[in-house]
């Protein structure tokens, strides 16, 4: 297991400020449904463990490979990711193998599964070890893959020795032309093999991933940068076949990346061709226009990327790192929602608030209602800490009480990292299967960069729940006040803290009276309060 690293304190005077810290829930405000969907992770290094044991609810296969993905030969292409290698050493492919089985397990666990439907006009051609940028064909390059060598010849990096591209290779060298009939076929194998979305087969289907990335990850055969027209012809054409196709799924688009492709294509004065609007707000209006147009709804989700940044540090995907990190990645959460908080990145230097989630709800409300939202990629990093963990407890608050409607992890912790009890805390808190509610209520901390408070209220049996994340270094004691709730006797109480790594352990039982409790945190922990509800 990795080595564990714990939370430094990084409030000014947290002392002075946590003589009036109180946490308040009213029941009967604010009350609203929360997705089980915003649990989800990709697939992508997801432990086995962990995804049968929570019943992850969603578990995506994308990643900028996928985008290259040839079903009939069960392979794809890295790209820039990995010296454009494609294929491995699988001499006899059968026809959408790997996938078929991620869906199967996906449906054994319980998860839905998210595929992506590659769309940008080319994918891989061999299911055997190939490459774009052959030394033997395109001469020395400034970089060759040390692992792999395709009949013997080594695969270069697609730059010449002085760092400049090689922009006069062949296309079809390892890819073959792939279109929306093409994709389709493979979309009525997965119908027939998993059944249609309503009956248990793939119920999301994705529109790529990150579209805008295409003329640099996968320049060997899209060099262009990605027009905002190109995105939208592209997507008309393969959702509404996935729609013919199976009627009863979902379509998600357009899965692109960072505060650059939400503003712009990359496409030098495209924006200004359209208006000045925004690239995701005017994909979500010609999306609109199609529906309009067409009588059929091709988009149902609205997904983006989002991984934090803060100037000189690395969060996204990175490890816990030292203090100054672990405290960057901590207040790093409020870009979700707070228009309060400046974001500590040079995104944050020139424009306003990010508050990522409340910005992509307006875009909906205003461009496309009724369009779900969704964050299929995101990763704050130092998921093998305890650090980590708080943080990821945290995000998890932010989508439910956000109103998230699904988000996919990327990057998940093995089963027995402290990234791991984040989920548990919400998935399986007690290790017999009790989970926090699906219904927010109004929670709310005098501080929230200490001690941040999520309620919410099950279903099945009224029950009060409450995640209370200590963000701190100092044990923290505070009065709830409780209101629009009437406890039946004792709440259970489960933490998790730098005491025990290895399970959330539960407390002695808490005296709750009509008005609320008081009750003292430990540092550094995630505490889940389970109250249960008066009979009537």
């Amino acid at each position: 297991m990795a080595t564990i690293a714990t939370t430094a304190v990084y409030f000014k005077s947290p002392i002075a400020q946590t003589a009036n810290l109180t946490l308040s829930v009213d029941v009967t405000a604010d009350r609203h449904s929360i997705s089980p969907d915003i649990y989800g992770m990709n697939d992508y290094a997801l432990d086995p463990a962990t995804a049968k044991e929570l019943r992850i609810p969603v578990e995506r296969w994308g990643a900028n490979h996928t985008s290259r993905y040839n079903w009939l030969v069960d392979s794809s292409n890295s790209g820039d990711d990995f010296f454009f290698v494609g294929g491995g050493d699988n001499k006899n492919p059968i026809p959408g193998d790997s996938i078929d089985k991620i869906v199967k397990t996906n449906r054994k666990n319980g998860s839905k599964s998210i595929v992506t439907i590659p769309m940008m006009g080319y994918v891989n051609k061999l299911s055997i070890w190939n490459c774009c940028f052959r030394v033997a064909k395109y001469g020395a390059p400034e970089k060759t893959n040390p692992y792999i060598f395709p009949e013997e010849d080594k695969c270069g990096n697609g730059k010449r020795p002085d760092g400049s591209l090689i922009t006069d290779n062949n296309r079809l060298d390892v890819s073959i032309v792939s279109d929306a009939a093409f994709q389709k076929a493979w979309v009525q194998h997965l119908v027939k093999t998993h059944g249609t979305a309503e009956s248990g087969g793939v119920q999301i289907y994705q529109m790529d991933n990150e579209p805008s990335g295409w003329g640099n990850t996968h320049r060997d055969v899209h060099p262009e940068a990605t027009s905002y027209d190109e995105l939208r012809d592209r997507t008309y054409q393969y959702a509404s076949m996935v729609k013919a196709t199976d009627p009863t799924a979902k379509v998600l688009g357009p899965s692109d990346f960072g505060w650059p492709v939400y503003v712009d294509s990359g496409v030098k004065d495209d924006r200004e061709k359209h208006g000045g609007v925004w690239f995701g707000r005017w994909y979500l209006q010609q999306m609109r226009a199609c529906e309009q147009q067409k009588g059929v709804r091709i988009l149902d989700y609205f997904d983006e990327h989002y991984y934090p940044v803060v100037d000189d540090l690395c969060l996204a995907n990175c490890p816990a790192g030292d203090a100054k990190t672990q405290a960057a990645r901590l207040r790093s959460t409020r870009s979700l929602w707070d228009s309060t908080y400046t974001d500590e990145s040079w995104i944050g230097k020139s424009n306003p608030p990010l508050t990522i989630i409340p910005r992509f709800r307006d875009w909906i409300k205003q461009d496309y209602p009724c369009t779900k939202l969704a964050i299929t990629e995101y990763n704050w990093g130092g998921l093998e800490s305890l650090n980590g963990a708080l943080t990821q407890a945290d995000i998890l608050g932010i989508f439910g009480r956000e109103q998230l409607d699904l988000a996919t992890l990327w990057g998940p912790p093995k089963s027995s990292e402290p990234g791991s009890y984040a989920f548990r805390t919400y998935l399986n808190y007690d290790g017999k299967g009790s989970k926090y509610g699906d219904t927010w209520v109004r929670s709310q901390s005098t501080d929230q960069e200490l001690l941040s408070i999520y309620g919410s209220q099950r279903t099945n049996d009224g029950a009060l729940t409450l995640v209370i994340i200590n963000k701190t270094s100092k044990k923290l004691t505070s009065n709830l006040s409780l209101k629009g709730f009437k406890s039946a006797g004792k709440a259970q109480v489960y933490t998790y803290s730098e005491a025990n790594l290895q399970a959330i352990v539960r407390q002695d039982d808490l005296a709750v009276s009509g008005t609320g409790f008081k009750a003292t945190y430990p540092a550094n922990s995630i505490t889940l309060v389970a109250i249960p509800k008066e009979k009537a």
